[in-house]
């Protein structure tokens, strides 16, 4: 019987006309569930063009057939629910015929536990439903049950689980892992056929996902059948990287077990702007623009339902809700809040739910409500200030009009020059389907120590088996002999002196002996390489340390003069720092001299700062938005130098910008050409150097225009800025924005930086990087973060609980020691962390190698005052430390030093626009 006649059968009446896309996917579904389905979601749905929304009419039949699938669509499309039907569908059928064990057949892992709780309540609707459909129906009712288990389910809670186990689990990847560990548990995963890991992309290019990849094929040796993975995201790039890191592979170093991708990325209609408050914002009163921002966004606040508006900083969030309700009085706590990481649980929950409920008219937050939980009212988002990346805008805006057939509207607000050339490419790319790419971390020693660990704990395997599992997973497909040789070491404690320091053997390992030996298991031959658990208190040790969200501290700091505590910094803060940097605390100025342990040391100075305090907050621009904006500047200057201002601003047009925008960006650069020429331009062909000499600081300073995002930037600054003190013998300091880094010296040293990015090979990063960062905090804090991962460190042990400054003056004692081991796997992962994940050597290598083959072009510039591409680089020392009048006042300097070089044309030049 085909789709249509089973519906007409059970009573469901179509025209003739009407072409059901969908029979077929509803004839895969039970009746009850089938009968739910379209009463909760309608009988025909125009929008969709049928029952299902497109990423559901793909996915529910690769689900019901058991393949697996990387399900990539827009947040609101109904992914999450297609993979859920499929699978109740199939439980509620198999209870029905023969009944369900008391185990676990679906496991639903998320990034975020307020994800999973949300999820689990969205679960008791179809459950509930089904249930009634089916008792409506006369037919017996089944219980298909679920629960939730994460860190903070109550022990009595996790002792009934054992006993009435839930047949479909949301948990999150630490969890899993723990779940793998417990005896008792374990065996209950032994029915796992489902895995369902949603917002994938949140988790694939951090180590909380190489975690979860290598838990997964630890799941893979448990589960009596291999499950099937289903894998849940928003817009992301590639789909084939990410979808073979959600299966991994079928044998280490063979292909990635099968997938389909069903991407329907792109199926909701957009509607997107660019707002900037003036088409000037070098002279216009920092209060003029304020005034207007917030005019704007209590404007566009009361033409919508609900809005949600981001920033890029958690005391931004609090800062614009504030303004808010200070400015109107249509604000206060009943209508409006805010959202953000460092509030209390409970707090967020409240906002979370109101939002839900629709009682809230605006909502600000940072990054926090970016995933997840369920907001049917919000019908329009503001971004104030740029993303970074169109992937992130993407995932922000998509939390307006979150159901399919509803546009999604979005209003970016750049406060910024610097930020009104990027949101400009971003909402551009954003509209032609570009998405910049995620990126693995891979052969992370730390993850890898943990669960060789955990393997070893459960049993004692064949060496070989173990290595195999690691290799299985995405991240470690290509782990070499080395690298599992380096991590044996350290794993067995094969280091001369290590246990005098108090690091212990985890793991033994030995070939099986004869059976009068001391390592000797019947059900291995003779010879066989064994692993296996050393200690009495492995298991607990494991327990409760394993994890990878690092635990972080502020620090107190004191003046070393008088040992006078001057206030705190966060932890993060501290990686931005080198000695000699300045940075504002309280409205006083500091250079930072050393840190030991939680406590940092300063010396008071009248000196400038050099780190802004928003440094370690904000998000990186990504480096393929970076290539983008560069292609973007290229294209523009073409245009400027044959036709000129008018034929800029025609183009800017067909971009999604408001007019203040487009003649603020044709102004800035037409005032770049004519003071500095074109060449002052970077492009994708070419990286430009601007040299200036302040004579007021005693100071030469070199502006590089390398636009590819801060972490390349990070990246390439230290290699420059390294060599540049070797070749001047002195100390260097060094600032890095987005779109680019700023070098500076004493004025009686001078080096030529173009040459130098000339000269540096791409075979000579890593080691120049590697040489940068000795004695540095981002070196000791990466290590200690290292350490506690690897379990060196143990943040638990015997009941007492070792905080992070704690845990920071233990890495500090042990720093120097691990240094001068042999390839040691904790300091070797410290580095391929720092050099790899946060700097982005690969994308520094690939650039430089383009400079060398003559693909790229490095042009240095003397000039007498910094460019208007360079303002920002010029005043980044100044942003956000110092009061912004004081900001402005260097700005407008600046841009009147332009105008006058520019033949005394200032006053035509603003006329014309």
């Amino acid at each position: 019987m085909d789709g249509r006649a089973l519906l007409a059968r059970e009573g469901f009446d179509f025209a003739e006309d009407v072409t059901l896309r969908d029979e077929e996917t509803l004839a895969l579904l039970e009746p009850a569930v089938r009968e739910w389905w379209v009463e909760q979601f309608g009988e025909y749905v125009p929008e969709n063009g049928g029952f299902f929304t497109p990423p559901q009419r793909e996915a529910i039949p690769l689900v019901h057939e058991g393949e697996n699938a990387l399900v990539a669509s827009p947040t609101g499309s109904g992914k999450t629910l297609a993979s859920f039907t499929a699978i109740l569908n199939e439980l509620f059928r198999r209870e029905r015929e023969d009944g369900l064990d008391n185990s676990v057949y679906c496991l639903y892992v998320s990034p975020l536990k307020s994800l999973a709780n949300d999820i689990h309540r969205n679960l008791e609707r179809p459950l509930s439903g089904i249930r009634e459909r089916m008792d409506e129906r006369g037919e017996e009712v089944s219980e298909v049950r679920h629960a939730i288990r994460h860190g903070d389910t109550e022990d009595s809670e996790r002792q009934r689980m054992l006993k009435e186990t839930p047949h479909v689990l949301n948990t999150t990847p630490e969890t899993l892992a723990i779940l793998l560990n417990s005896p008792k548990f374990r065996e209950k995963l032994r029915t796992v056929e489902y895995v369902v890991v949603d917002e994938i992309h949140s988790l694939a290019d951090g180590k909380r996902g190489t975690h979860l990849s290598v838990s997964l094929e630890r799941l893979e040796d448990v589960a009596e059948t291999s499950p099937t993975r289903i894998g849940c995201s928003a817009t992301v790039e590639p789909l084939t990287d990410i979808a073979e890191f959600l299966v991994g592979r079928e044998s280490p170093g063979g292909p990635s077990r099968e997938y389909e991708i069903v991407d329907t990325r792109f199926v909701r209609e957009f509607d997107l702007e660019l707002q900037c408050p003036t088409d000037d914002l070098v002279h216009t009163p920092r209060d003029v623009v304020q005034d207007r921002f917030y005019e704007g966004l209590d404007e566009l606040i009361g033409e919508h339902t609900n809005t949600l508006v981001f920033t890029n900083t958690r005391s931004g969030a609090e800062r614009v809700l504030q303004n808010l309700r200070d400015r109107f009085e249509t604000y206060d706590e009943d209508n409006s809040g805010c959202h953000h990481g460092s509030l209390s649980k409970e707090a967020r929950q409240e906002v979370e739910e109101r939002l839900k409920a629709g009682t809230l008219d605006v909502v600000t937050t940072s990054t926090s409500l970016e995933l997840g939980i369920d907001m049917p009212h919000v019908d329009l988002v503001v971004q104030v200030g740029s993303p970074k990346s169109v992937a992130s805008l993407l995932q922000r805006v998509g939390r307006a009009g979150h159901r399919l057939g509803q546009t999604v509207t979005g209003r970016v607000v750049a406060l910024d020059r610097d930020e009104l050339v990027e949101c400009a490419v971003m909402l551009k790319k954003a509209e032609e389907g570009f998405v910049d790419r995620v990126f693995v971390p891979e052969n992370a020693q730390d993850v890898a120590a943990q669960h060789v660990y955990g393997m070893a704990i459960n049993e004692v395997r064949r060496e070989a088996d173990v290595r195999a599992t690691l290799r299985r997973a995405y991240p470690y497909r290509n782990y070499s002999d080395e690298e599992w040789e380096s991590l044996m070491r350290y794993l067995t404690a094969d280091y001369e002196g290590l246990e005098e320091k108090n690091v212990y053997a985890k793991v033994w390992r030995d070939e099986n002996d004869p059976p009068d030996g001391e390592h000797h298991y019947e059900e291995f031959p003779v010879g066989e390489p064994l692993v296996g658990k050393r200690g009495r208190l492995a298991r607990v040790i494991y327990m409760t340390n394993i994890g990878t969200i690092p635990d972080s501290f502020s620090c107190d700091v004191f003046t070393r003069a008088d040992d006078e505590w001057v206030g705190d910094l966060d932890e993060n803060y501290l990686d931005t720092l080198e000695k000699g940097d300045v940075f504002v605390l309280g409205g006083q100025h500091f250079e930072f001299r050393y840190r030991r342990g939680s406590k940092v040391y300063v010396d008071r100075t009248s000196a400038r700062p050099t780190v802004p305090s928003w440094f370690s907050e904000r998000l990186p621009l990504s480096y393929d938005l970076g290539r983008a904006i560069l292609d973007f500047q290229g294209e523009l200057l073409a245009r400027l130098t044959d036709r000129g201002k008018p034929a800029v601003r025609v183009w800017l047009r067909e971009f999604p910008l408001d007019e203040n925008s487009v003649r603020a960006i044709t102004r800035t650069f037409d005032e770049q050409v004519r003071y500095a020429g074109a060449e002052s331009v970077s492009t994708a062909e070419r990286i430009a150097v601007e040299v200036e000499l302040d004579r007021d600081e005693y100071e030469r300073h070199y502006y590089v225009h390398s636009n590819y995002g801060r972490k390349f930037n990070d990246g390439l600054s230290r290699v420059v800025a390294y060599r540049c003190a070797n070749a001047a013998n002195t100390n260097v300091s060094v600032a890095v924005a987005d779109n680019g880094f700023t070098v500076s010296m004493p004025l009686n040293r001078k080096v030529d930086v173009a040459r130098i990015l000339r000269d540096v090979s791409p075979d000579e990063v890593r080691s120049d990087l590697r040489a940068s960062l000795d004695g540095t905090e981002l070196l000791q804090r990466y290590f200690r973060i290292n350490a506690t991962r690897s379990l060196m460190i143990l943040k638990r042990y015997k009941g007492y609980e070792k905080s992070a400054s704690e845990q920071q003056v233990s890495s500090e004692m042990l720093l120097g020691f691990a240094q001068d081991l042999e390839e040691f796997a904790v300091i070797e992962e410290t580095y391929r962390e720092i050099i790899e994940d946060k700097l982005a050597v690969s994308a520094v290598e690939d650039v430089l190698a383009d400079v060398q083959s003559g693909d790229v072009d490095v042009v240095q510039k003397r000039v007498d005052s910094p460019t208007p591409r360079a303002f920002g680089l010029a005043t980044l020392m100044a942003s956000d430390v110092v009061l912004a009048e004081d900001e402005s006042a260097v700005l407008q300097e600046f841009h009147q030093r332009v105008l006058n070089e520019i033949e005394g044309e200032g006053d035509a030049l603003v006329e014309s626009d």
